[in-house]
């Protein structure tokens, strides 16, 4: 088992990286770390994360007060939102902010992750959603963060950037990469006519696979596929609005399979209808996920939750 200054040494090394790979420019970002169940490590505000040594690093309680810092450091004002992780998925050892190019351009458009079109992408990640935009230091990013926390391992935060969190702080800054790895290949796969995505028999696979390495994980509940399709598509088959319901508890691929025609938000709708959570404005339709009201199901693909213990 690490001690506390060999902690804090990794931090600064994940930091590095972090800038290295110009995921962070000038001070942005924050990494934290869980000691206990009341003590966390954590980067300081106002500090470039390429160039921390251990004494930079601080230490707070569950509510984020400071427990320990040296003169001159306080701990990121962003720390609220990696409160709110630890205090939600008590499985998460570490939390890792940042601010990765093509990752937070997806943001920055409104766009989710959630094409399956890579079998790492698909097994690591599964979907990466876009959580509602809150003002930095404030609670409004925790309190819209939460919602998606017992479904997913990685989210995009709107017009922000990126959090992911994990068992450790190695496994969370690789989820932050393999966000980073996923958005730019969609990216660039998009300039040369756009990504060429598994079918449903392949995407079955990988799922499972995903599912295997779960298994005895916490993970949240599952529901039946005439639950998902009264939430996501009440038109057709009546019920309660998307915008009047909570996120709704993930799928089990066997339950709903992509392709299904239900699991196709994008299907033709009449102009000002608001069908299959899909609404149209002005002309052009959007899925309800870019109009801030979360969905698992975007085109051809479903989207379910593993826990961060899986990879």
């Amino acid at each position: 088992m690490q001690n506390e200054y060999e902690i804090k040494k990794q931090i600064c090394d994940i930091g590095r990286r972090i800038y290295n790979r110009n995921m962070v420019a000038a001070n942005d970002g924050n990494i934290s770390v869980k000691l206990n169940d009341n003590e966390f490590l954590c980067t300081p505000t106002g500090v470039s994360k390429g160039f921390m040594t251990p004494e930079f690093i601080c230490k707070v309680d569950a509510k984020g007060n400071v427990l320990q810092a040296n003169p001159g450091f306080k701990p990121s004002s962003e720390i609220k939102m990696h409160m709110r992780v630890y205090e939600k998925r008590p499985d998460v050892g570490s939390v890792v902010h940042a601010h990765p190019i093509y990752a937070t351009s997806f943001a920055i458009a409104g766009i989710p992750l959630t094409q399956p079109i890579m079998p790492e992408a698909v097994i690591a990640l599964g979907c990466v959603p876009i959580a509602e935009y809150g003002t930095p230091s404030t609670m409004e990013i925790p309190d819209n963060l939460e919602k998606y926390l017992p479904y997913f391992d990685a989210v995009l935060l709107e017009n922000h950037g990126a959090l992911t969190w994990s068992t450790d702080l190695n496994a969370a800054y690789m989820k932050m990469e393999s966000v980073e790895f996923y958005a730019q290949l969609l990216y660039q796969s998009k300039l040369l006519g756009g990504p060429k995505e598994f079918d449903k028999e392949n995407i079955k696979k990988l799922y499972e696979i995903r599912r295997t390495r779960s298994a005895g994980q916490p993970a949240g509940r599952f529901q039946s596929r005439r639950v998902h399709r009264r939430l996501y598509h009440p038109v057709r088959y009546g019920g309660a609005s998307p915008r009047d319901v909570p996120l709704p508890a993930p799928l089990l691929l066997s339950d709903a399979l992509p392709g299904h025609p239900a699991h196709d938000p994008l299907r033709p709708a009449r102009r000002g209808a608001d069908v299959a959570g899909v609404r149209e404005d002005s002309g052009r339709r959007r899925p309800a996920a870019l109009l801030g009201r979360p969905v698992l199901t975007l085109g051809r693909t479903v989207c379910f939750p593993i826990s961060c213990t899986a990879s």
